[in-house]
């Protein structure tokens, strides 16, 4: 299980049947991420025999999400290509000319049994697959059918003996029993066919290398290889990726699913996570770079990072509190327009109208973890909260509920006063009124704090919230807090 440096051809070849998955983005981005480590090719093809499960709009979704996070595509729709068309809906009549041809080498077959018969075999024993009905028609017999206009699949002739055995790059030597496999369906009676073939003559005809998906595909593949055999054609690396696990409420790790939350690219964007740190995040569920202990990486840092050997067998943990944490360091980190782009509309969402949106964008730009916090984070400054527990009691500042009453009336007139309500001013005027008093400035700004807060925890101190807050709302919330 080595590196392959030599340049390689990847693909991501989605199905649009919906948002996103977490799980198609990480294989998205660790195939584009292996094809430019060694200054390959990425290639997006939509794969959509499907019919019966395409959902409208799904494909913007798609080519929307790859824009948003940078991964940018050598082949595909809207940029074209040599190896066009990229999306299987329109390739219909090449698959049906390479299945023809695999059935011209004996390694196909059509079959003509009815809807009624492949049901009542499903009924006599509903695991027992295909008995192969059609396999040994004679040459005659599947003229004189195709002749009639009997409708038909085309299925896959797997060897009844022996033993197929591929070379995972991650997982090692894969080998299944050759009964074990069915008769699969290559072309559909509709004359699309199946992803089991066109996944492989499309891999084949755009050239593909490395062949990058989920380790759920590892039982699958001998039938794949045994298409590439069949043909004559060599074999791709194959690279699958652990499974995606997902964490309950109790702890319990399964199969990562909507039960446990947001599951797709565009659930987590609306959630107010960045793209970026999304993209981030995901690299690292099932890989670890090599030599460096660092987390936070650029995508193009990602690029010149990844490796087939950093990727694990093991499943990985879906973690929202990690996601968590690098969004919140992806947000430290932005610039401050394009934060205030993003804050900036959420405030202006939950917001009352005395409140001072820009000053308080300011003071969360370091605390926020996701933007979807805004709203909760902010509760206090749009409700005079229930003063909860003993919240003018701190040690640090030797405060008590007594005092903090005391300062609250003492400072209460002088802020009244007060003609400039910035955050200078106002707290030059509480730090000569400790001074004045003999009291510590930090006890001052406590009780202050705590009162036109009324909660333990803020982003911010004082004087800056009483600047969020304005004049108006300081001076009553103080009052309130003298009443109580």
């Amino acid at each position: 299980m080595s590196e392959n440096k030599a340049p390689v051809c990847t693909r991501f070849a989605p199905s649009p049947t919906g948002y996103m998955h977490i799980g198609n983005l990480r294989t998205a981005l660790y195939a584009y991420l292996l094809s430019r480590a060694t200054g390959g090719k990425f290639i997006v093809r939509i794969e959509d025999t499907d019919r019966e499960r395409l959902v409208d709009g799904a494909v913007d979704v798609i080519l929307k999400t790859l824009e948003v996070t940078g991964l940018d595509y050598d082949e595909g729709p809207i940029v074209g290509g040599p190896n066009g068309p990229y999306v299987q809906s329109e390739r219909k009549a090449i698959y049906k000319e390479y299945a023809e041809k695999l059935v011209a080498l004996g390694h196909a077959y059509y079959c003509f049994c009815s809807e009624e018969r492949l049901a009542q075999l499903h009924e006599e024993n509903e695991n027992g697959g295909y008995d192969r009905h059609c396999r040994n028609l004679s040459e005659e017999e599947v003229k004189a059918n195709l002749a009639a206009g009997l409708p038909y699949v085309i299925r896959q002739k797997i060897p009844l003996e022996g033993t197929t055995t591929y070379t995972d790059e991650v997982f090692g030597e894969i080998s299944m029993e050759n009964k074990e496999m069915q008769d699969q369906i290559l072309l559909k009676a509709d004359g699309y066919p199946t992803y089991n073939f066109a996944h492989v003559v499309d891999d084949y005809l755009m050239g593909v290398t490395h062949v990058v998906r989920g380790s759920e595909y590892l039982t699958s593949t001998p039938k794949y290889v045994l298409l590439y055999d069949a043909f004559g054609w060599e074999r791709p690396h194959y690279v699958h990726l652990p499974l995606l696990m997902g964490k309950d409420a109790d702890g319990k790790i399964s199969k990562l699913s909507k039960r446990h939350g947001a599951v797709s690219f565009q659930d987590l964007v609306n959630q107010g996570f960045l793209p970026e740190a999304i993209v981030n995040y995901i690299a690292h569920l099932g890989w670890c770079p090599k030599n460096t202990n660092e987390e936070i990486f650029s995508l193009a840092e990602l690029r010149e990072l990844f490796s087939i050997d950093g990727i694990n067998k093991s499943p990985a943990v879906f973690d929202y509190e990690k996601l968590r944490w690098f969004n919140s360091e992806y947000i430290k980190a932005l610039p401050d327009e394009p934060y205030m782009a993003k804050a900036l509309p959420e405030l202006e969402k939950c917001c009352k109208p005395y409140v001072n949106r820009e000053a308080l964008a300011v003071l969360l730009h370091s605390r926020l973890a996701c933007f979807g916090d805004i709203e909760e984070t902010v509760k206090f400054v749009n409700e005079r909260l229930p003063m909860e527990g003993d919240l003018y009691t701190n040690k640090k500042n030797k405060t008590t509920p007594e005092g903090c009453k005391e300062v609250l009336g003492e400072v209460l007139p002088i802020l009244e006063k007060a003609e400039a309500w910035d955050n200078d001013s106002l707290f030059e005027l509480l730090k000569a009124y400790a001074e004045e008093k003999g009291l510590k400035a930090g006890a001052v700004m406590w009780a202050v704090r705590v009162a036109v807060a009324r909660q333990a925890v803020t982003p911010g101190g004082a004087t800056e919230l009483m600047v969020v807050l304005g004049k108006e709302e300081t001076v009553e919330r103080i009052k309130l807090a003298i009443a109580e």
